[in-house]
């Protein structure tokens, strides 16, 4: 057996065809090491004139997007300066990094930062879960027009504004509110006031985030779990595989890079938890508790006009977030997924 695989394979090596003498001598490119042919790059002038409908469509997306978000970044210069709208920045003195020591020494400023971080905490863990689970049960009903309804009354609430979303709950769950009165009609006692109590107002501020942005995470995972293949179930089910096994193996897999890519974003805007939901309640519980970085940015700068301060704490929030998302895409990628961006 073994004499008779070596004259084989020695056969196959004698008759294995020599190299072209001619195509080597007219300068062929030879094939690179992993057997791919070599890429030819084309000019500029070609990728413009291949791609310039579809650059012409961007551009106005792209002029708004410079003109608003990038070209005010130079602003920030007045986070080293002792600024004053009245002089402007170009003659504001410059005064180094006194501001950013002001804000890491200031106390106010690292309590907005720990109530940030705990709202953000405790909505990843019971708002980011919702909408995967919702979706999950949406998916498993077979009726198309129940299913379509559902998902239409349950996004729904994503098109209210903030203003209309707390004066629902405020007409739900505040002191003279459809629950309080109920239980005083049924002599349960005087209620409770949900709106104004400093203890629940992380579970009030999930409530909201919930019943308002859940419909659009839904849309997203069912989305993506439309592109699994229905013979993955079906040979799940020849396999034997129960629901939860077919959803456990087949349905989860599909939506992980779906999950891994939504949790990076959130970790990216994990210090932005909301200002205009945070403001519009910040009387009513106190500072103690609803006070964020956004929230603390607004009042020093625009209400107390301590611009170069507020500057320079909205940097050093822009940095964190930043290290956030790389931190995060970096751990997608030992984890074997794309993230938000993946080196060529």
């Amino acid at each position: 057996m073994t004499s008779l695989g070596q004259t084989l394979r020695n056969r196959g090596r004698d008759q294995a065809p020599a190299p072209d003498p001619v195509a080597e001598g007219a300068g062929a490119p030879a094939p690179s090491r992993r057997g791919r042919p070599p890429v030819r790059k084309l000019s500029l002038r070609t990728r413009l004139r291949r791609d310039g409908a579809l650059l012409l469509m961007v551009a106005p997306a792209v002029a708004l997007l410079a003109v608003f978000a990038y070209v005010p970044m130079l602003g920030n210069v007045i986070a080293w300066q002792s600024y004053s709208p009245y002089t402007g920045f170009l003659s504001s003195p410059f005064v180094g990094w006194t501001n950013f020591v002001r804000v890491f020494s200031n106390p106010l400023f690292l309590d907005a930062v720990q109530n940030t971080l705990v709202i953000t905490a405790f909505q990843l863990v019971f708002f980011f879960p919702v909408p995967i689970a919702l979706a999950l049960l949406l998916n498993s009903i077979v009726t198309p027009r129940i299913r379509t309804s559902i998902q239409a009354i349950v996004y729904l609430p994503h098109f209210f504004s903030w203003v209309l979303v707390v004066t629902v709950f405020q007409q739900i769950f505040g002191g003279a509110g459809l629950v309080n009165q109920t239980l005083r009609e049924a002599g349960l006692g005087s209620g409770f006031d949900l709106m104004t109590n400093p203890d629940t107002f992380l579970v009030l501020l999930t409530m909201q985030s919930v019943w308002k942005d859940a419909g659009w995470g839904i849309i997203i995972f069912l989305a993506a779990l439309s592109t699994v293949s229905q013979e993955q179930y079906e040979a799940a089910a020849v396999d034997g595989a129960n629901r939860w096994r077919r959803m456990w193996h087949v349905t989860l897999p599909a939506l992980r890079p779906v999950i891994i890519l939504l949790l990076i974003l959130r970790l990216g805007d994990a210090l932005t938890v909301g200002f205009e939901q945070l403001i519009l309640q910040r009387g009513a519980v106190g500072a103690d508790v609803a006070e964020v970085i956004d929230t603390y940015v607004y009042y020093q700068g625009v209400i107390y006009g301590d611009w170069s301060f507020a500057a320079a704490a909205g940097l050093v929030k822009g940095v964190v977030s930043l290290l956030l998302v790389l931190g995060a895409n970096k751990l997608a990628h030992v984890f074997g997924e794309s993230g938000v961006y993946r080196k060529s």
